[in-house]
């Protein structure tokens, strides 16, 4: 059991919008085996599509909507790959694919350099103590000098880096990539959909200046001096030093490569570093105890859920992380939020859209089992202990409007389009209590636009918006033995009122004013702003 354990790799791929990270992801799967020919986000030459953005409007908008799992085996090692949305309007997806993973790998643009998703996505790797490695994207353009590029993310991501690979000039002028832990060059040929071969050269000696010219094999030599005198060594870094401890396991230190993922360049030495020195599961913290990923029997929970997979059947998956022992098709486990006993009888794996039926995963891997409404994201399937995975919120939304059917023949479509999309974990759906309207709350615009135009590809429904201004939902509960203050609040706020899908209590409040003197007129009434409480 242990030796399938410390062969899974499980990591997300983060970064700001545009970065790069599906293009990365691609290219992964290129090396991985997994296809043969990669795709493109935005191309007009290149008819293929990426392979992790499988929705249609995915497709046509070049923007990832939703987080898209994929796995393959490489010289030996199981990598787990989640492709998540960029765009901050889908930040509670890529918040929650966080809590599966092991350790993330950061996607930045060399010309941009850190961006605000980026920074609020690396504050949750810090929360949660997530290795990271930063891909410094786009060398093949012009951008910022590479030692600028690391005091910026040092600065910025506030954790310390050491480059691992160096890339020779950029821009026009862009010759290749130096691989530092693996002490060989590789040179630059641009092809987006083939692999570079490699020059194993020594860097003292005039092979280097015939590879790449006197002038930059003399600035090469001088930036390798300049980093083995500034930043931490390798040894420190990635563990090989006597003591065994490990700088960037312990999220003190990220790892830089450079490279241009389009070009197929400086990939194969990010994916090769990767699967050497990246985390194998760790033990996942429950309310009641740790999970460690050894223990013999199995626990899991979901992280996500989504409709729609394959267009020709109607049906919803959800996503399981194996946390500890052996998963099994067909074996009975306990859903611990209702108390039933289910089975799976066709557990799958994933490669984006196209999926296949397993006997058994192990701890690390992500197990799509089908879904007929029984489970919510954060359940927890156990071999009959009682256990809570903890810590996948869903934020209190920040955009408001009424939904209304905008076909009244489709009034069933819409209903179960609705409900699907909600589980998801897309949005979320509050009926006001006073005049028994829905009301769908967001974190982002562009999320309406998904929800509209899935519902009309999807379920076949049409729904129209109308303007509602409110300012935040907070959930509401009361001190035990002040329930009448409770009371008298409804009361005086019954226009306000809405329960959620779960039939909580729900205060709409339309200004920041009328929150703040609502907690002040009610000291024994708590105001929630994220669902779990």
């Amino acid at each position: 059991m242990n030796a399938e354990i410390e062969r899974r790799r499980t990591f997300a791929i983060i970064s700001h919008p545009d970065a790069g990270k599906t293009t990365l992801t691609e290219k992964l799967l290129l090396f991985g085996g997994q296809i043969q020919v990669a795709g493109a986000v935005k191309s007009n030459k290149i008819k293929k599509t990426a392979t992790s953005d499988w929705m249609e409007i995915e497709k046509q908008r070049g923007i990832s909507v939703t987080t898209s799992v994929m796995e393959f085996d490489y010289e030996g090692y199981k990598v787990n790959i989640l492709d998540t949305p960029g765009h901050q309007d889908f930040a509670e997806d890529t918040f929650r694919t966080l809590t599966a993973v092991d350790s993330a790998i950061i996607v930045v643009d060399g010309a941009k350099g850190v961006e605000a998703q980026t920074r609020k996505l690396m504050t949750v790797c810090r929360m949660r103590k997530t290795p990271v490695i930063i891909f410094v994207n786009k060398m093949d353009r012009e951008g910022k000098d590479p030692f600028d590029l690391l005091d910026e993310l040092e600065e910025e991501l506030k954790i310390k880096v050491r480059p691992l690979s160096w890339s020779i000039n950029q821009g026009m002028r862009f010759k290749g990539v130096y691989n530092i832990y693996e002490q060989n060059l590789n040179l630059f040929t641009p092809n987006k959909q083939k692999v570079t071969e490699k020059v194993e050269v020594d860097i003292n000696t005039p092979a280097l200046d015939e590879a790449v010219g006197a002038e930059d094999a003399e600035k090469l030599r001088e930036d390798l001096e300049m980093i083995e005198g500034v930043y931490p060594t390798v040894e420190e870094v990635i563990g090989t030093s006597e003591d065994g401890t490990s700088a960037y396991l312990d999220a003190e230190v990220a790892p830089v490569f450079f490279g241009s993922a389009l070009n197929n360049f400086g990939v194969q030495e990010l994916l090769d570093c990767f699967v050497k020195i990246a985390p194998y599961p760790r033990p996942t913290t429950a309310e009641e105890r740790e999970v460690k990923p050894e223990e013999n029997k199995f626990t899991g929970f979901i992280f996500k859920i989504t409709a729609n997979i394959d267009p020709n059947h109607r049906s919803c998956i959800a996503f399981c992380k194996v946390c500890s022992g052996k998963f099994v098709r067909n074996a009975p486990y306990l859903h611990v939020r209702n108390g039933k006993t289910v089975r799976f009888s066709s557990p799958t794996q994933f490669m984006a859209q196209r999926k296949e039926t397993i006997d058994e995963a192990w701890p690390g891997d992500i197990v799509g089992l089908p879904d007929n409404g029984i489970f919510k994201i954060g359940d927890t399937l156990t071999e009959g202990e009682q256990l809570h995975f903890r810590g996948l919120p869903s934020f209190s939304p920040e955009m408001f409007k009424y939904i209304e059917n905008a076909d009244p023949m489709k009034t069933k479509q819409l209903e179960k389009g609705i409900n699907q999309l909600m589980d998801e974990g897309v949005a979320q759906l509050f009926v006001n209590q006073f005049n028994n309207r829905k009301i769908i709350g967001t974190v982002g615009q562009l999320q309406f636009e998904v929800i509209q135009y899935r519902l009309e590809n999807e379920y076949n429904a049409k729904c129209r918006w109308e303007p509602v201004s409110l300012y935040k939902a907070c959930w509401i509960e009361c001190e035990p033995g002040y329930e009448a203050e409770l009371e008298q609040f409804k009361k005086r706020k019954y226009q306000y009122l809405a329960k959620d899908r779960e039939g909580r209590d729900v205060f709409l409040a339309d200004s920041g004013y009328v929150l703040t003197m609502a907690q002040q007129d009610f000291e024994h009434i708590k105001f929630h702003f994220t669902s779990e409480f």
